[in-house]
């Protein structure tokens, strides 16, 4: 198996470093400071993406995305992900289940957000149901052509700006998990607070009370009970997507940890020469250099055709080590920063309180590893110790 990557992807990451310097960090003291964007801010942003070709890249050309692999993806997420306040999700990415929609449902919802005109949240956590999809209480009940819909959402995140929503529940006696696609405005949608986050960005994260929400029929997305097979195609590419980002993440943190370890200065020498700190920066690169190797292995697996289970699996693991690995760095960099790592006008200490979300988002560490250990039980520890055929290979 080939993992060097050839010119047309050094220049892609090359080109999305280079967005990323440009339009990103310029903006993160300002996201900090105000835990939101300008709209000064956000058009400039939004220029950037369009012209740098990065909106929408997980969709396919023929809607107007960038159509790109999963490798091609984690290239560009990882230098993304070097933005701090989570300033690395500006570049959109419609649900990836909107390809999935009618034609209708995509000339109004999908295409547009591709083109950056309208902006997208998902509905899908509840107060006692986070990981455990399952555990859902929001129901839907037909009546006529529509549905009415009641339940409580919580960390809807962007749901405060967002043109449309897509909304999980549960539909009829059986409980058919369903998506259902909200407009802006809709009665029986209310915001009913705002937690504050651990840290700065340019999104809230409300909780949302929907009161006999009444939704049209043409407005199910992939049909009733379709809901877990959607979510789950698009946990695959989030969870590779934040992997990347976390490897962004570290890359930067270590980068900064280095560069003050060699200028600063203690007992007459460079911090660096002290054993101590040295062997720091020896894990952080070790950590780093795992973390990309799985990375782009798992993305290479995935593109060639890795069986739909197989790759739920390896998604698990990989994003259960890149954001364990990202704490891990961000937090050894603070510590050799010492007090200066430890202020908010340091990236490292930005990334850090947001990073501790990404251990936690598109299922946790701990259901990451519940996911694991299901998969060995299932299929025998090979489907990580092993190698994957895929229909390349075979």
């Amino acid at each position: 198996m080939d993992f060097t990557f050839c010119p047309t992807h050094m220049a892609l990451q090359a080109r999305a470093r280079e967005f990323t310097e440009k339009h990103l960090f310029p903006i993160e003291q300002e996201v900090q400071d105000n835990d939101a964007l300008s709209p000064e801010s956000r058009k400039f942003i939004r220029d950037g993406v369009l012209a740098y070709g990065f909106n929408a890249v997980n969709h396919e050309k023929a809607d107007g995305g960038g159509g790109y692999s999963l490798v091609e993806q984690c290239l560009v997420f990882e230098e993304f992900g070097k933005a701090t306040n989570m300033l690395g999700l500006s570049p959109w990415m419609p649900a990836y289940c909107l390809r999935f929609g009618t034609e209708e449902q995509k000339e109004q919802y999908l295409r547009p957000a591709i083109r950056g005109e309208i902006r997208e949240a998902f509905l899908v956590t509840e107060p006692q149901s986070g990981s455990d999809a399952g555990g859902i209480l929001t129901n839907a009940v037909k009546d006529g052509d529509h549905y009415v819909i009641n339940g409580l959402k919580c960390f809807s995140s962007g749901s405060e700006s967002a043109d449309y929503m897509l909304l999980q529940a549960n539909v009829g006696e059986a409980k058919e998990a369903t998506l259902f696609i909200l407009d802006k405005g809709m009665k029986g949608f209310e915001i009913v607070k705002t937690p504050k986050a651990m840290y700065n960005g340019p999104s809230q994260h409300p909780w949302v009370q929907l009161s006999d929400l009444r939704v049209h029929e043409s407005k199910v997305l992939g049909g009733i009970g379709k809901g877990f097979d959607l979510t789950k195609d698009w946990f695959v590419e989030q969870r590779a997507n934040i992997a990347a980002r976390c490897v962004g993440v570290a890359v930067r943190c270590a980068e900064l940890a280095a560069s003050y370890a060699e200028e600063r200065k203690a007992f007459g020498r460079s911090i660096a020469e002290f054993q101590g700190i040295e062997w720091k920066l020896a894990d952080m690169a070790v950590d780093i250099m795992a973390a990309k190797a799985l990375l782009y292995r798992c993305a290479s697996e995935y593109d060639a055709g890795l069986d739909r289970k197989a790759a739920h699996a390896r998604m698990s693991a990989l994003k259960l080590f890149c954001t364990e690995m990202a704490w891990r760095t961000a937090d050894q960099a603070i510590q050799i920063q010492g007090g200066h790592g430890y202020m908010m006008d340091n990236p490292a200490a930005r990334h850090y309180t947001s990073v501790r979300a990404e251990r936690i988002v598109e299922g946790t560490s701990e259901v990451q590893k519940v996911i694991i250990g299901g998969q060995i039980r299932k299929r025998g520890m090979q489907v990580y110790t092993g190698l994957m055929q895929t229909p390349g290979n075979t």
